[in-house]
């Protein structure tokens, strides 16, 4: 690998943390907004619906405009436009303001993953451990995003949980505009073509594609946005320290991010089918068990649950890349994560409306737990190719 691609690789991996570490500033953030607002819990999460939709739907023209215009350029506005916007987000005083603020970060975050994740595979040498490793950034980004604001909601006020990310990730961008050239992917080849794979099998894996994509995003963007209220509610020892709340998330998501690091180099050893089936087995026990836990075994269970939740995120990842060709990769990304934060969106009202309706977080993980089967019949339809374990990412001669 050479020294502009292993750059390429750090801001992209860098640019991964912000993404979601940003996008989640808000959900830990709304455990002290109540007195700023007057606004009950699902009132004030359902603002940031606008960012969520804004995060799925821009990732079709974000794809569009990498391949034809310029993957470099867009990784400079996604840095600094993100950044910005969620500098002003903190200077919101009206319901309105908070939510044109979140809607603005969702736009320029809705950047980095169809042109973030084309950018990674185009550069990587081994294809599983780069997705895997990039895969642990973003998580630590989530990790990071609630110990982070909770540190600075109860020290500073929820203001400070916006401005100080934003003004880094901002600062970032700058340096990625100076220190990283605007050079072209390395021409690598593979160890078969995907226009020489049987149309029935390519089909097969994105039809599998679609319902894990839905099912596992809705899940995904379910748990992130509500453990750190479940923690609140069911952990009497942080019960009310946004802090407290915060810190017991982030250990959850840290220990959750390891499963990206291992799916990954799994997956450069053996097919996607053989990892991808015992993974989705682990969701649907998780969230059910979930539902019910409290004190210390909820940890322990949410620990697993951010596991299996992370790890298929990889997985979905890996499919686009060995299911289509680099010249269009980016397009794909970004179909994939239409269809994936369209339906993280669904997941705010969900989450708000099951909670303040008075049936809590126990329905809310009970429903996720069905969702969770679902992915998991869907992993036992998936194609087997013994071929995909070869080298995916060689430089060509």
């Amino acid at each position: 690998m050479t020294a502009a691609a292993r750059r390429v690789i750090a801001f992209v991996n860098i640019g991964h943390v912000a993404d979601h570490l940003l996008m989640l500033v808000y959900p830990t953030a709304v455990l002290g907004m109540g007195d700023s607002f007057g606004l009950s819990y699902g009132e004030l999460l359902a603002l940031s619906l606008g960012g969520f939709i804004a995060f799925g739907a821009g990732s079709l023209p974000s794809g569009w405009l990498g391949d034809h215009w310029s993957r470099h350029r867009m990784m400079i506005l996604f840095f600094i436009g993100m950044g910005s916007a969620t500098m002003l987000t903190g200077f919101a005083s009206t319901p309105w303001q908070l939510a044109a603020g979140i809607t603005a970060m969702g736009v320029f975050g809705s950047i980095y993953h169809p042109v973030g994740t084309a950018l990674l595979t185009a550069h990587a040498d081994k294809l599983g451990q780069a997705i895997g490793v990039n895969g642990v950034w973003g998580n630590l980004g989530i990790a990071f995003a609630a110990l982070l604001t909770g540190a600075l909601t109860q020290a500073f006020g929820w203001q400070m949980a916006f401005i100080v990310p934003g003004a880094v990730t901002t600062l970032c961008g700058v340096a990625y505009w100076l220190m990283v050239p605007d050079v072209p992917s390395p021409k690598r080849s593979t160890a078969r073509p995907v226009s020489a794979l049987p149309r029935r099998v390519v089909v097969q894996a994105f039809a599998v594609l679609a319902v894990t994509t839905v099912a596992g995003s809705l899940g995904f963007n379910a748990t992130v946005i509500s453990l750190p209220k479940l923690f609140d509610e069911r952990l009497a020892m942080v019960a009310g320290t946004p802090m407290g709340v915060g810190a017991i998330a982030s250990l959850v998501y840290v220990l959750g991010a390891t499963s990206q690091w291992l799916v990954g180099r799994l997956l450069d050893r053996h097919t996607l089918r053989r990892v991808f089936i015992p993974l989705a087995l682990l969701q649907a026990p998780a969230f059910f068990a979930a539902s019910l836990a409290g004190g210390w075994t909820l940890v322990a269970v949410a620990a697993v649950m951010m596991f299996a939740v992370f790890g298929q995120v990889t997985i979905n990842d890996t499919m686009v890349a060995k299911y289509t060709d680099e010249a269009w990769r980016a397009r794909a990304y970004a179909i994939r994560y239409l269809v994936s934060f369209a339906a993280s969106a669904a997941a705010v009202p969900m989450v708000g409306a099951l909670h303040d309706g008075g049936a809590g977080f126990t329905v809310v993980y009970q429903v996720l737990a069905v969702l969770g089967a679902a992915v998991a019949m869907a992993a036992f339809a998936f194609p087997h190719r013994p071929d995909e374990v070869a080298p995916q990412a060689v430089p060509a001669e």
